[in-house]
């Protein structure tokens, strides 16, 4: 796929990509009149390099656009034309910056982002010493009685690489309960005191379904616990207050629209955190767009079912789609396989659901025409869910279909072309694979790596891409997640000449798994992921061509200006 360059006259009277009503053919279509009239209620930005990700992979030299008070784009032309077209319109000239589409994040935790900024961050920590370093320094804040919460170890950072224990909290934090979730979420460490505020003896040789309880010699919890046995810690964790959730979600969008992403489908979304939305969308305070799934079988999924898909007025917020658990993380050694963990023999992770209880759970969502989004890491939890997508959606013809598997990390290459022959949507997220490569190999061995990450051989299939981040399990900052898609190397460049180098994506191919790709996966492409007319202007302006840099030089790649339907929500 290549980019179009248009440079002079793209738009001649209403020809080529343009104009919702600033013009009128009154002529013969071989001799067009363009009929003007002042606009002073709109908006051109001029003199700018605009990528439009448009059906042609537009790009324009010397391009201007123009859009309405409410958010419209009136049309997208050249220069010279635009300014004809729109006399008297405020005029923001751009110095012959980049423009393309605000950036999507396809896959995150707007919520997890938000209360990041109330818990310790143990992300990067690169030993056990400190990680505790980093929860003595905030525990020094915390009143007395107050639990101390934080998030983003992985023992894979350490040297040691093994799971941590309660007594290395007990040394520390002897009176205070203690709770700390791993870096993907799918793990949590608590100290002793948290353990024993569960609601249950947790020692024994029982487990929860669905997760795994790490225990001693003695049957004792050694303090970890992997993803639905968390539960039985966390029950326990006071809630947070609106009011510190309320603050904190501003911190969430201000991080995200200086970085250029001007929505987010939301991996979970509680009915309580659904109102939160609303409140701050009615009080003018929601700077992007979100897409929210339900979080799973719930009270979200029940109103939805009640009242039918949610479209706030606003077009800040849409819900037509419900997150389902098929498994873990690789990371936690949860991720459902169809073999033994090459690193832990007699392990093959952990299914959530059986098939009986997969199909009834997608009836309920299809029968409620909502598209569901299941979390499906390993290959075996991928093969299920293609399985059970399979036999469920024929019995939905009216369904309006796109099903999702969000992170389709590990496939048997067999089942890569099932994708595309049931249309469903790969979610998939470029710094998960940045991330593991040091270690992955070792949990999958060298045949079934050939099947991880495979972001190129997918859209070669035909199946169409969502690309995201999964903050705050990895960083918000989308450029990090394109310099990820098509490099599939870390910041110093390693390894040399990629990790599975067949995978990469092109920067097309990347951007617009990020824009135009990301809307689709959300029902949204008829409002935005491109910068065409009769679309909202969600735009980014950039210090540099994306296109044209050196690759190395993406992550660093700043964003000098973000809008939202035509208004400007983040100046550098």
């Amino acid at each position: 796929m290549k980019f179009s360059s248009r440079n002079g006259s793209l738009l001649t009277a209403c020809a080529a990509v343009l104009l919702l009503s600033a013009c009128k053919e009154t002529a013969t279509p071989s001799e067009p009149v363009l009929e003007v009239r002042p606009r002073e209620d709109v908006t051109v930005i001029r003199n700018a390099r605009i990528y439009t990700f448009d059906a042609s992979s537009t790009v324009l030299d010397g391009g201007s656009m123009a859009f309405a008070q409410d958010g419209t784009i009136e049309g997208i032309g050249d220069d010279e034309a635009m300014l004809k077209a729109f006399p008297g319109a405020k005029l923001v000239d751009l110095g012959g910056k980049t423009v393309i589409p605000g950036l999507i994040d396809s896959h995150a935790h707007l919520a997890g982002l938000a209360l990041s900024f109330t818990r310790a961050n143990l992300t990067g920590a690169q030993s056990k010493a400190e990680a505790i370093k980093r929860l003595r320094e905030f525990e020094a804040d915390l009143p007395e009685g107050a639990w101390l919460l934080g998030r983003g170890w992985d023992q894979n950072d350490w040297p040691e690489q093994v799971f941590p224990k309660r007594q290395d909290l007990d040394a520390v934090f002897p009176d205070r309960a203690v709770w700390l979730r791993r870096v993907d979420g799918h793990a949590g460490w608590a100290n002793s005191k948290a353990i024993a505020e569960a609601d249950r003896d947790l020692s024994g040789d029982w487990q929860e379904q669905g997760g795994f309880i790490h225990r001693d010699a003695q049957g004792e919890a050694s303090g970890i616990f992997i993803d639905k046995a968390m539960g039985l810690v966390e029950q326990a964790v006071p809630p947070d207050s609106p009011e510190l959730m309320a603050e904190a979600l501003d911190l969430a969008t201000e991080a995200m629209v200086s970085q250029g992403l001007t929505g987010v489908h939301e991996a979970g979304t509680s009915l309580e955190l659904l109102n939160l939305y609303r409140q701050k969308i009615a009080a003018g305070a929601m700077p992007i767009r979100i897409y929210a799934m339900a979080d799973g079988m719930n009270e979200a999924l029940d109103w939805l079912c009640e009242n039918g898909p949610f479209d706030d007025p606003s077009g800040r917020l849409l819900m037509r789609s419900v997150k389902l658990y098929a498994d873990g993380a690789l990371g936690s050694r949860g991720a459902a396989l169809l073999e033994d963990y090459s690193d832990d023999p007699g392990n093959q992770g952990l299914m959530f659901m059986e098939a009986a209880t997969i199909d009834e759970r997608l009836r309920r969502v299809m029968s409620c025409g909502l598209q569901s989004g299941t979390h499906t890491i390993g290959d075996r939890a991928n093969r299920e869910m293609l399985d059970a997508l399979e036999r469920v959606i024929p019995e939905f013809p009216d369904n309006p279909g796109r099903h999702r598997l969000e992170h389709a990390q590990i496939l048997d290459p067999s089942d890569i072309p099932r994708f595309a022959s049931l249309d469903i949507i790969a979610a998939m997220q470029p710094t998960h694979a940045t991330s593991d490569m040091y270690w992955a190999d070792e949990r999958l061995g060298e045949i079934r790596i050939k099947g991880a990450y495979a972001w190129q051989s997918l859209a070669q299939s035909g199946a169409r891409l969502a690309l995201g981040s999964d903050f705050p399990v990895e960083a918000v900052d989308p450029m990090l997640g394109i310099y990820a898609a098509v490099t599939r190397q870390d910041l110093d460049g390693w390894p040399e000449g990629a990790w599975l180098p067949a995978e990469r994506l092109t920067r097309e191919q990347a951007l617009r798994g990020f824009t135009i790709d990301a809307a689709y996966a959300a029902f949204m492409e008829d409002r935005v992921g491109s910068l065409e007319a009769g679309k909202e202007a969600d735009f980014i302006v950039l210090d540099e061509d994306i296109m044209q840099i050196p690759v190395e030089a993406i992550p660093a790649l700043k964003v000098e200006q973000t809008w939202v339907d035509g208004v400007k929500v983040y100046s550098k």
